[in-house]
Parts: C-alpha cells; structure tokens; sequence
C-alpha cells in the first residue's frame, strides 16, 4: 500500500542521513516529501535546499525559519507553526525526522500533538550537549524509533519505549559511504579548488551551552593546526548560536593552507573523506563515518562526548595543543581497521522492509510508558 512520508530536514548533516531513506522509500512505491527549512535555506551556509531540489520523484515545501542570530527558542517556535500549517494541508501518513536539532524537535511536537504517526532517525545516542536533551524528547514524543546500534535500542527502552516500536538499523548515512560516490577525487578537487596532495578535513561546529568560550577554542583548535604545517579543508560550521565567533577565526586562517567551504554535496564529501589524511573536529561525521572509513580522527571538546568507542577516535579540548599536535604527527595518512558500531550500510533496505509489515501501521497513537522489567 503506497503512503505519504513526509521527510523534515533543516540541516545538510541530516538530509545526508535522510536521503537514503527517503530514496529506498519513494522506490519502493511510497510517496515522497521533504519540508526544507532551517540552514538548508541560508546563503552562507551553501544554500543546500539546491540538494534536496536535485533529488528526482520527490515532492519539496520550502521554509525559511530564521535569520542570522536568531535565538533557538523563536526559531522552534516558527518551525512549530510552519509545520504545523504544512501537515495539516498535506496529511502525510508518516513523519520522518533525524536527531537533535531544533527542527527536529519542532516535526516531533507537531505529530504528537497532531496525532500523525511519526518515525525518529537516530535517537537513544548520548552526546555532551543541549542536544542530547532534544534528542531524547524526541524519542518520548515520536511513535517508531530507527536507531543505528544494539546500545542505543537499550537507551530508547530506558527511556519507556516498547520493544516493539524500536528497529536497529544502523546509522543511514554509512549506505552512501559504504558504495562508490559516483565522483571521482579529481571531480573533487576541480570543483572545490582543493589544490592540496594531501590534506585533512577540518569541521568545528558551535557548542550551545559554551558560547562564552567558543571563539577560544576555535582560536585553539586552528592555532594548533596552523603550527602543524598540514593542509586542510574546512568545512564551515552549522548556524547554531556562537558560529560568528568560529567564522571569525577561520576566515583568518592562511588561504595557502586551508580551503573554507561552506557545504559540500555529499557525494563529494564522501569521496573526500575516502582520500584524507584524517579527521578533525566536534562534527559526528568524526566518529560515525570516519571509524566506518577506516580514517583516524581526532574528537574536540564535549559535543560528541560518549557518542562512539571506536579505536580510531582520539578524543582532546580544543586547548591541548601538545594532543592535536601530537595526533597530526602520529595519525595523518595512516589507514585505521573500519569499525562497524553504527552498521554496515545497509539501514535504507531494513528501514523499508520494516513499513513494508502491516502491523506496523496498526500501532496504537496513545503512547504509554513501558517499563524495562
């Protein structure tokens, strides 16, 4: 029986997650929708709704849900209502979302408080953020949960969750990286300007609850990669509040050296990590893809804290330069054993097989705490 999945998207980090599963979906005969909103319609973050517009046999609701400096309280409350007016105009039969970010949050009050049955991407991971907050409201709020490993399936069943409303199917983006990209590096490099023969990517994103201290550690994170003498790409940093202060610091850097990007089609991206030196930075793609890829990386500050186990993750502040300095000269170049925590790309096939079961569309809306015992 064909549905409507209508697909909540507001960063580039998750459509990467999303889109193979809105691909798997929209092939197995389901109808397709993606409401872009958030950063993906912002111009200097790469205007990446132009990603999601390439996407063939899938509808697309723009909405724009914020300026520059908005406080993240006023950007979920528009989100709220933007989605709130789009749901009920298009009734979808399922909502999917991913994670932690504010939008997120937004799509899961909305089909709570609406009863439309809704699907939560990822969640039952901890963090040592604000984030992890949202994403275990996420998890009380959603109806089905599609997490990426056996330890967060735990977490969600922690958290009250039934069994049966929880499906591990690994981490969705780890499909794209687990097949050819369908570039080549040369494609890559022409169409970014990587001159670099080697380099390592560099993705340093904003803490919420460290805004004061920042713009101090984006200064001690990219000192210490300057005084390395290694060439990196950089890729800019999401619009949480304290992104102008990292902005600031990376827009200095030696042009010689570092390549800024604002975004990267993902395709793009994946054939640049299957080619780095290494991984640098707070982005999850350091201890999801990077692991998968077999490429060392070196894990900063708190955001992703406890987030993966892999041998491959170093983890240090932003401020031991000694560490950075360290794994650069130990890590860069060398190849890691790929570790398989978060699956082994295949999570859009079982994400389909699973809505291909009648009984998962019986499930009661009326949601009741389940204890583990």
């Amino acid at each position: 029986m064909t549905r409507h999945l209508l697909f909540l998207t507001g960063t580039r980090a998750d459509f990467g997650k999303l889109e193979p599963l809105a691909i798997a979906a929209r092939d197995a005969g389901h109808r397709v929708t993606f409401f872009v909103t958030g950063m993906h319609m912002m111009e200097r973050y790469g205007l990446t709704r132009n990603e999601v517009r390439r996407m063939s046999g899938v509808g697309v609701e723009e909405f724009v849900n914020q300026s520059e400096g908005d406080p993240q309280d006023l950007i979920l409350a528009r989100t709220v209502a933007g989605f709130s007016a789009y749901v009920a105009a298009s009734k979808p039969d399922l909502i999917v979302l991913h994670g932690d970010r504010i939008e997120a949050l937004a799509g899961a009050l909305v089909a709570a408080t609406n009863y439309v049955r809704s699907a939560h991407i990822e969640g039952g991971e901890v963090s040592g953020t604000i984030d992890e907050v949202f994403r275990h409201c996420n998890t009380k709020l959603c109806t089905y949960h599609f997490v990426s490993s056996d330890a967060a399936a735990r977490r969600v069943m922690a958290l009250g969750e039934p069994a049966e409303t929880i499906h591990a199917i690994g981490s969705p983006e780890l499909d794209f990286h687990a097949r050819p990209s369908g570039v080549t590096l040369a494609e890559v490099r022409a169409r970014y300007e990587i001159a670099f023969p080697d380099y390592g990517i560099v993705t340093f994103h904003p803490v919420t609850s460290e805004q004061d201290t920042i713009g101090a550690q984006a200064q001690g994170l990219f000192g210490a990669l300057e005084a390395s003498g290694r060439q990196f790409v950089v890729i800019a940093p999401n619009n949480d509040p304290g992104s102008q202060d990292i902005f600031a610091v990376m827009e200095r850097l030696p042009k010689d050296r570092f390549r800024l990007l604002p975004s990267m089609r993902f395709a793009h991206f994946s054939e640049l990590m299957k080619s780095a030196a290494c991984m640098v930075g707070n982005s999850s793609a350091g201890v999801r893809e990077a692991p998968f890829l077999g490429l060392p990386s070196l894990d900063i500050g708190t955001r992703q804290t406890n987030r993966s186990d892999a041998p491959s993750v170093t983890a240090c502040d932003a401020g031991d330069r000694a560490a950075i300095l360290g794994f650069l000269r130990d890590h860069w170049g060398r190849v890691a054993t790929p570790h398989h925590g978060f699956g082994q790309g295949s999570a859009a096939e079982r994400f389909v097989e699973v809505l291909a079961r009648p009984d998962f569309w019986n499930l009661s809306l009326q949601k009741a705490f389940r204890d583990i015992a």
